[in-house]
């Protein structure tokens, strides 16, 4: 069995003296293992490093088995992802929601938005925004996705401020009025590309909302608790958006 792809390295382990057992979210075949040999050599080491992009060949006798690859750099990034917060703790918490879908499924959309983020932690303004779109397409593929589309209440597609914590779907101003303090708030970025997230009490509302859907569908159900790193990647990046109503130290204090 032999397959070419492209992909990411999320994570290693040692695997005898000299190889590693490398973690990679490729395009085609998903979140799937492979052995390096060598991959403990000066030569290698600073390739297999989290968030760098890689040409890959993968080669096993069967397709169960876990198999070898050779790999070449393509895009090195890890030595730049780890100068900042947002880049150090953002490629492990997106690495760590990876790992919650089943091996050798493949998600070519979340590993292109996997590249596009790791790229964009040149702008914290915009990596916090595109990391909730992130979790929100994680939702999805995982079969907890939510409906931001139309008011559950209503169907209007307009004014939509709020989301059921019960059915994950939007929920108007006016149709949730009488339920606010039971409700989630959307931020308007989430339903309507061409607004910007442009302040850090929005991206904090943001946060929350998915950081509810993962706790509820995801997490808890698993016994597994949220990543240490997600909690410090959202503080670093509503630290990096302008006040709204509440201080950026507010915010983070209401997300984690």
């Amino acid at each position: 069995m032999e397959w070419r792809d492209e992909g990411i390295i999320l994570g290693l382990r040692k695997h005898g003296e000299t190889s590693v057992i490398a973690e990679v979210m490729t395009r085609a075949h998903g979140r799937h293992m492979g052995i390096v040999r060598g991959g403990r050599s000066k030569r290698l080491q600073p390739v297999l490093q989290p968030g760098n992009s890689v040409d890959l060949v993968w080669r096993a006798r069967l397709d169960e088995h876990l198999g070898q690859y050779q790999v070449e750099l393509l895009n090195a990034r890890a030595g730049h992802l780890m100068q900042s917060a947002i880049g150090l703790h953002g490629v492990q918490t997106m690495a760590a929601l990876l790992r919650l879908l089943p091996e050798r499924d493949s998600h070519p959309r979340l590993h292109d938005a996997f590249a596009i983020i790791l790229d964009s932690f040149d702008a914290p303004e915009q990596a916090g925004a595109l990391y909730v779109r992130f979790e929100l397409a994680v939702l999805e593929d995982l079969g907890f996705g939510l409906d931001l589309s139309a008011c559950a209440a209503t169907g209007v597609r307009s004014d939509l401020v709020y989301v059921s914590p019960k059915s994950g779907r939007a929920v108007s101003s006016g149709a949730g009025a009488p339920w606010a303090d039971r409700l989630l708030a959307l931020p308007g970025f989430l339903t309507d590309r061409d607004v910007p997230c442009s302040d850090a009490g929005a991206l904090a509302e943001a946060f929350r909302l998915t950081g509810y859907f993962l706790d509820r569908h995801v997490f808890e159900p698993r016994g597994i608790a949220r990543p240490v790193s997600r909690e410090s990647f959202c503080a670093a990046a509503v630290r990096a958006l302008p006040e709204r109503g509440e201080s950026p130290a507010r915010a983070v204090e209401a997300i984690t």
